[in-house]
């Protein structure tokens, strides 16, 4: 069992085939027990993203539809879901002025420092950061997080 958080870049690749795929859905698997985490933000993103690649042509509507439909279940369902406190917002706040990051990026970084300083805090091993995104990974490990990025699975 390992203790993981994906940002939406990397948790978008289990609803797009696209590099990583694989592993990232490799990581839902019932029988490793890990526990996934993401920031309640993640649920405007994905939808968004799956629905602008619709509106570019690269994926077909139809297709765009079922991933829908398969993220909002498994949104209610699968996920552990962060939500946006004030705390959080105020990290990310800072996480954005020193880092140089976009705004829901820092948001991002912000939840998954957070349900990592809980992590070590009840004695459980440190979460895994997962991100598609080379700019956040580099402020996630600058910020003592382990990362992975499933662009390079």
């Amino acid at each position: 069992m390992a203790v993981y958080f994906l940002d939406s870049s990397a948790l978008v690749k289990r609803y797009i085939r696209e590099t990583g795929t694989d592993w990232v859905s490799s990581l839902f698997l019932l029988d490793l027990s890990n526990d996934c985490f993401v920031a309640a933000i993640s649920g405007v993103e994905i939808i968004a993203a799956i629905t602008r690649r619709a509106r570019s042509g690269s994926i077909k509507a139809a297709d765009a539809a079922l991933a829908c439909a398969q993220f909002k279940q498994d949104f209610q369902a699968t996920y552990q879901i962060i939500e946006i406190t004030e705390e959080i917002i105020s990290l990310g706040m800072s996480l954005a002025e020193t880092k140089g990051l976009r705004g829901y990026d820092a948001v991002q970084l912000a939840a998954g420092c957070a349900i990592n300083a809980l992590c070590l805090s009840s004695g459980l091993p440190p979460l895994i950061f997962v991100s598609a995104d080379n700019e956040l990974n580099a402020a996630a490990s600058s910020e003592g997080l382990i990362i992975e990025n499933p662009n390079e699975r």
